[in-house]
């Protein structure tokens, strides 16, 4: 099982001014903590909780149907192309990224055991988005489009695009080029399936997109890649029964949600970095980034207080950004949380060559760079404590399905947990819907013209301080 470790953040080692005494705080708290966690737990199977995703370990029915696709269309195409943004993008990003072999769109077919590779268009420039579709062959390409409304205008653009390029090159046939993941009845994108005969996979009610990585989601692209879903979603059932536990001293999830909520409304630590130090792990800050803001960022909590809550998530990379950011984190504002994520034993060990033996660099000979890796997250650790800067880390046994799976379904657990301290809707997100409608408005969506009138006005404001040079 991943381990957590919070000494980093204990008074005795930064200091009061920045630091807890977490044990006392873990039993000034052990009755709230208790409750937040049996609620959690009775509220997950009533509709409109949005709590769905507390069972998507569980769901065999979608792990068949998932595999049973995949074995399908095994050998068929040369690329999978997932389009998808935000949650429909960033959970499956950071799983294939972790566990496909290191650069494995260069790999050969054998290398990749006949695997395709796999592209995600999580964005709408219009030069990645040309620049992709001129080097993929559509003919060999499968394509996921995922959005669980139908109507995310990105997703659907790039959807409408691709269509029609593929429309053009297979005729009628295009359509065993596609498969959706959307809603089960409801939403533009189910219509266009069933209308068109796609193959679809659903996303359950009551699963927002930034928690729903353990459904079809993410699931979906990783079989399709040849990585053991299986091993995923055994990682998830036996961690739950520990993230279950309403004994904050037994639940990791709980003591991370609690020492970030304490850190923030007591020490004033108004951001969290998430820092693994590991290359393969790169993009689960960016899926956590998603995560930590979407779901905490609120302006007012769940009784009509205006409260502004919400740190602000930052990602990092161990060791590369100790040369980028941690000037800053050292000396800069002690406003931040450092969480470290540790790999205990990775796939491969490289010797450093005994050679130069007569220069100043001679002592790197014969050791490993793993063994340079933990040195740099070791002494970044103490060197932080040495200037009262607050740090937790997340070790990992190892780097696979099991233990990923770990790692995001426990920090998903520790975000409802501290959206009940922070005492806000978890799994609202109104804060991106203004925009979207000022979009909706401008692109001409029937039914949008009040917020196109709106923005066009605003705009003539900005616009008039525009200064040209």
């Amino acid at each position: 099982m991943i381990k957590f470790d919070y000494s980093g953040v204990e008074s005795n080692i930064i200091g009061n001014e920045h630091g807890l005494n977490v044990q006392e705080e873990f039993n000034n708290y052990r009755e709230k903590i208790s409750q937040i966690i049996a609620d959690l737990n009775q509220r997950k199977d009533k509709p409109g909780q949005w709590l769905q995703w507390m069972n998507l370990g569980y769901n065999e029915e979608t792990v068949w149907y998932v595999k049973e696709y995949a074995s399908m269309v095994e050998g068929r195409f040369d690329n999978l192309l997932v389009l998808g943004i935000g949650g429909s993008a960033l959970g499956g990003l950071a799983m294939t990224e972790a566990l496909l072999k290191p650069y494995w769109n260069y790999l050969s077919n054998e290398q990749r055991n006949n695997y395709p590779r796999i592209f995600f268009l999580d964005n709408i420039d219009p030069d990645s988005v040309n620049g992709l579709l001129d080097v993929l062959d559509l003919k060999k390409t499968l394509v996921n489009v995922i959005t669980k409304s139908g109507s995310t205008v990105e997703t659907m653009a790039q959807y409408m695009i691709v269509k029609d390029r593929l429309e053009q090159e297979l005729g009628d046939d295009y359509r065993k080029n596609i498969v959706a993941t959307t809603d089960k009845q409801t939403g533009i994108l189910r219509q266009l399936a069933d209308q068109e005969g796609y193959k679809t996979f659903v996303i359950p009610d009551d699963v927002g997109g930034r928690f729903s990585v353990f459904s079809a989601v993410g699931l979906l692209p990783l079989a399709l890649v040849g990585i053991d879903i299986d091993e995923v979603v055994q990682g998830i059932k036996d961690i739950d029964l520990a993230l279950k536990n309403m004994d904050i001293n037994n639940n990791i999830a709980a003591q991370n949600a609690l020492i970030h909520y304490l850190l923030d409304t007591q020490k004033g630590k108004k951001i969290s970095v998430m820092m693994p130090y590991s290359s393969r792990l790169r993009y689960v800050p960016d899926w956590f980034v998603h995560l930590w803001a979407e779901s905490l960022g609120k302006v007012i909590d769940n009784d009509g207080n205006i409260v502004h809550s919400g740190q602000t998530p930052l990602k990092a990379i161990g060791a590369t950004d100790q040369y980028s950011q941690m000037q800053l984190y050292n000396e800069g504002p002690n406003d931040k949380i450092i969480n470290f994520v540790r790999v205990g034993e990775f796939d491969n060990s490289l010797e450093i060559p005994k050679i130069f033996e007569y220069t100043g660099i001679r002592y790197l000979g014969g050791k490993t760079i793993n063994e340079l890796l933990d040195a740099e997250a070791d002494s970044t650790k103490v060197t932080l404590a040495d200037n009262s800067r607050p740090t937790v880390s997340i070790i990992m046994p190892k780097i696979d399905g099991y233990h990923l799976a770990q790692l995001l379904y426990m920090l998903e657990v520790q975000t409802a947990i501290a959206g009940e301290l922070y005492n806000v809707n978890t799994f609202n997100q109104e804060g991106v819907e203004q925009a979207k409608n000022y979009t909706y408005g401008l692109m001409g969506r029937s039914g949008y013209e009040e917020s196109a009138s709106e923005i066009k006005n605003k705009l003539d404001v900005f616009n008039k301080d525009t200064v040209n040079v």
